[in-house]
């Protein structure tokens, strides 16, 4: 089992990185906090690295934001527990959280037929991966190997130094940083204008 994997009740450790609390419950949540933070990591990565089309790009993406949400509600959990010393994770996990259901609700308006979907689902899928991972060093920065060297501002700092312009690249590679390409999500099927192939 995943979370019995990477936690090591005997010393308090998860994946060698020493925890705050010893307590079962806490320990357990935590399993589960990182268990869906290792699939949000993965299937985000693979939605946003293949071509945007049906397969791995969708169900990268509705696996991203079901782990995501579990993400946010282990973090909450989390947070009752040590209050007030996650406070900063629970908001950080809430505006992931937030930011990947504006950038869902986006690609959602695009199957009612709305134009200008693009730009909003680019940006809020990827500020809610950046934040997410900001998430993850403010809490383990301190405590992984070459991390531990950084000031602990980089940590808050360097995953949107690094994602930033790759969400920026991501806009002017679908020409999305000007006035954005007007268009309605793909249909399964071509239009009957396109399949014959004339004009």
């Amino acid at each position: 089992m995943l979370i019995a994997a990477v936690l090591n009740e005997q010393d308090g450790t998860v994946f060698g990185v020493p925890v705050p609390d010893s307590r079962p419950v806490f320990l357990a949540i935590v399993g589960v906090h990182i268990a869906a933070g290792l699939v949000a990591v993965l299937a985000g990565a693979a939605a946003a690295l293949t071509r945007k089309r049906r397969g791995v790009h969708p169900v990268g993406g509705r696996t991203y934001l079901i782990a995501l949400g579990v993400v946010a509600t282990t973090a909450a959990a989390l947070v009752v527990l040590r209050w007030p010393y996650n406070l900063h994770l629970f908001v950080l996990g809430a505006l992931a959280a937030g930011t990947a259901g504006y950038g869902w609700r986006a690609r959602r308006a695009a199957l009612r037929g709305r134009p200008r979907w693009r730009r909003g689902h680019v940006v809020g899928m990827g500020s809610s991966y950046v934040l997410m991972l900001t998430a993850f060093y403010v809490d383990n920065g301190p405590r992984l190997p070459v991390w531990d060297l950084l000031p602990p501002l980089l940590f808050w700092v360097l995953p949107t130094a690094i994602g930033a312009p790759i969400i920026v690249w991501a806009l002017a590679r679908h020409k999305l940083l000007g006035g954005e390409r007007a268009g309605r999500a793909p249909t399964t099927r071509p239009s009957p204008t396109t399949a014959g192939g004339s004009g």
